[in-house]
C-alpha cells in the first residue's frame, strides 16, 4: 500500500524561517515613503510595527531563528501534514502524484497563525498593550485573535462588512478569543466614515479594511498596526510551512515539478514556494514551474501594471512596486473573501515580473466544482480561496493524463471551509454567479495610481 500521510515528529519541526531577500536574482523595489517619495527607513515604520519586524522586512540574513516561545506555540498544530491524494489522483485517472500541505489543522482552521503568533509575541516584547488590523474573509483576524490572546494583548479588528455578513461565524471565533469585531467601513475612522457617506452599503474591501486598521494604530500612542500578508516579514514567518514541506517530500522521495497556491496578498502561497523556488533561482531546478492563481474578480497579477501604489484605499501605507487594480478599487462580493485585494505582496510581484512564476485568474464556480470534486474524494470541505488552487491542480494533472506523463503536483493548501458552507450552499443550489474584472475599470485603476518618478 502506498503512503497517504507524511508526518513529521515534533523534534524535526523547522527553527529558522528562509528570507529570500538576499538569494534574489534582482533587488526588491524600494518600499517608498507615501509623503516624500523616498526610500522609506526603519523609523519611518516605528509607530506602526515593532523593531523587531521593522529588522526583518529588511533583513538580509537567508535564515531567522524562530524564538523558542514562538516554536513551543507552534509545537500546538505544527508540523502539519503532507498529503497524498491518493483519490483524488484515482478520480482524475491521471498517471500525475497529487500531494497537498493541509494548514486547515491549526486552531484558526488556516495558515494565518504562522504570523499570527509571531507578530503577537513581538509586539509583546515591546510592552505594545493593543493591536489593530484589518481581515477580509476572517481567517486573519481569528489567528490574530489567537495569537493575541497567548500574549495578553488587546484587539480591534476591521472586518470586510461583506464577509462580514457572509461570515458570521469568523466574528464569533475572533470575539471567543477576546478580540473585537467590527464592519468595514465602519463610523469608528475618518476612512469608514467617508467611505459610508460616499456609499451607505459599501461591501468593503480589504484595502479599506487596511485603511481603517493603519487610520487607527496611528492616532493612539498605545497601539501597533498587524498586517495578515504582502509584507516581507509575513511571508517570511509563513516559510515554515515550505520547510516543512520539503523534509516531507524527502520522506516521499518525490520533488515537486509544479507548485500551485491561491493569491490574495500571497502568503500562503509565497510560504510554500520561496522554500523551493530558490533551488529555481540557482539552477538546481531549472523547470520547476510555480503557479499562483487569483479570482477573475481581482485579477492583480494578469490584468494590473506592475507600479508603485498604496497598499490601501485611504493612501496612509507606504508606497509598495507591485501588480495593482488601484487601490480604490472594490471588488465584486466573490466568497473568496481573503482573494478580494487590489494589489500583491510585492515578493511575488518581483518574481512574477522575472518570469519565474506563472499567474492564472479562475471564476468562482469553477473553483467551487474544483472544491466539491476534492470533498467528494478526499473528504476535506475547502475554504473558498484555495478551492482556486485545487481548480487549476486538477488541469494540470487531467493535462498529465492527456499526455502520458507523470508529474509530482504540490498544492499550497491554506485551510478548511467549515464556515464557508454558505457558499458551497449557493454552488450546489445553483445560486453562484461569476463576475469579471469590469473592462472600463483598467482606465479608471490607472488614473487613481500615485505619481511616482520611475515607475
Amino acid at each position: 500500500m502506498e503512503r497517504t500521510k507524511f508526518i513529521l515528529d515534533e523534534k524535526d519541526m523547522p527553527t529558522q524561517w528562509y528570507n529570500i531577500l538576499p538569494d534574489l536574482p534582482e533587488p526588491l523595489p524600494p518600499v517608498l515613503h507615501p509623503g516624500t517619495g523616498n526610500p522609506i527607513t526603519p523609523d519611518d515604520l516605528a509607530p506602526l510595527f515593532p523593531m523587531s519586524l521593522i529588522m526583518q522586512e529588511f533583513s538580509p540574513e537567508s535564515y531567522i531563528d524562530i524564538p523558542e516561545e514562538i516554536q513551543e506555540i507552534y509545537r500546538t498544530w505544527r508540523p502539519t501534514i503532507l498529503h497524498r491524494a491518493h483519490r483524488l489522483e484515482k478520480a482524475l485517472d491521471t498517471p500525475a502524484k497529487i500531494f497537498y500541505k493541509y494548514e486547515g489543522t491549526s486552531q484558526a482552521g488556516s495558515h494565518k497563525p504562522n504570523t499570527a503568533i509571531a507578530q503577537a509575541y513581538y509586539n509583546k516584547k515591546e510592552g505594545i498593550k493593543r493591536i489593530a488590523t484589518e481581515t477580509g474573509a476572517g481567517q486573519w483576524g481569528s489567528a490574530l485573535a489567537m495569537g493575541c490572546m497567548f500574549f495578553d494583548i488587546e484587539l480591534k479588528v476591521y472586518m470586510v462588512r461583506i464577509s462580514y455578513d457572509q461570515k458570521p461565524y469568523r466574528r464569533i471565533l475572533m470575539e471567543t478569543w477576546g478580540a473585537t469585531c467590527v464592519p468595514s467601513p465602519s463610523p469608528d475612522t475618518k476612512a469608514g466614515r467617508d467611505m459610508l457617506a460616499k456609499d451607505p452599503d459599501c461591501p468593503g474591501s480589504l484595502g479599506l479594511a487596511i485603511s481603517e486598521a493603519v487610520e487607527d494604530a496611528a492616532t493612539r500612542d498605545d497601539t501597533h498596526y498587524s498586517l495578515g500578508s504582502v509584507l516581507n516579514h509575513v511571508l517570511l514567518h509563513q516559510t515554515i510551512i515550505g520547510e516543512e514541506t520539503r523534509k516531507q517530500m524527502e520522506m516521499a522521495d518525490a520533488y515537486p515539478d509544479i507548485i500551485v497556491g491561491c493569491i490574495g496578498g500571497g502568503s500562503n502561497f509565497a510560504g510554500q514556494f520561496l522554500p523551493w523556488i530558490k533551488d529555481k533561482i540557482s539552477g538546481k531546478k531549472p523547470d520547476l514551474r510555480v503557479i499562483c492563481v487569483e479570482p477573475k474578480a481581482a485579477p492583480t497579477l494578469t490584468r494590473g501594471p506592475y507600479t508603485y501604489d498604496f497598499g490601501d484605499v485611504a493612501g496612509l501605507t507606504p508606497l509598495l512596486k507591485m501588480y495593482t487594480l488601484g487601490h480604490d478599487f472594490i471588488p465584486p462580493p466573490v466568497h473568496a473573501g481573503g482573494l478580494r485585494y487590489h494589489g500583491m505582496a510585492p515578493i511575488i510581484c518581483h518574481l512574477y515580473n522575472l518570469g519565474l512564476i506563472e499567474a492564472r485568474a479562475e471564476h468562482q464556480m469553477a473553483t467551487f466544482e474544483a472544491g466539491v470534486q476534492f470533498a467528494r474524494t478526499e473528504g476535506i470541505i475547502t475554504a473558498p480561496e484555495p478551492c482556486h488552487d485545487l481548480k487549476v491542480a486538477i488541469d494540470e494533472a487531467l493535462k498529465c493524463k492527456e499526455e502520458g506523463k507523470s508529474k509530482n503536483i504540490l498544492i499550497a493548501h491554506s485551510g478548511h471551509g467549515h464556515f464557508d458552507l454558505a457558499a458551497y450552499d449557493a454552488y450546489l443550489s445553483g445560486k453562484m454567479v461569476d463576475y469579471e474584472f469590469p473592462e472600463g475599470k483598467m482606465k479608471e485603476a490607472l488614473a487613481s495610481l500615485p505619481k511616482v518618478p520611475g515607475s
